[in-house]
């Protein structure tokens, strides 16, 4: 099995497109007012988003962007505009991550792991 889409809830979709634009992921599928989808800039995962019918509460939807020049990404998409609430810093479970809100309060964390995302030295 392997995990390709995944699909959140917006209130204004063609807002969101501009938003996730900024983030590179490129838009494939636009069927305003309902719907639309990106492929990732890297790999074969799709993200899409969907008019939500009720807004989502600020505990929603975490979304984990790996990137491999990390630093260097967050400055470009300081550079156009983008706010982060967590610039890039070393966690202890030794990923390298950056933390940011959509535009429905969604969480986005663009990091980078390497070998630990799936070896880290605590692996079973």
């Amino acid at each position: 099995m392997n995990l390709n889409q995944v699909t959140i809830p917006v209130s204004d979709v063609e807002h969101s497109i501009a938003f996730y634009e900024k983030l590179r992921l490129k838009l494939i599928v636009k069927a305003l007012p309902h719907y639309a989808r990106f492929e990732c800039p890297d790999g074969e995962s799709t993200f899409s988003l969907h008019l939500a019918e009720e807004a989502q509460n600020s505990n929603g939807t975490w979304i984990y962007f790996e990137v491999e020049e990390l630093d260097n990404y967050v400055d470009q998409l300081i550079a156009k505009g983008i706010i982060f609430e967590e610039l890039p810093n070393d966690k202890d479970w030794l990923w390298r991550e950056s933390r940011l809100k959509d535009t429905d309060n969604n969480q986005l964390i663009i990091y980078f792991a390497g070998d630990n995302r799936k070896n880290p030295p605590w692996r079973i």
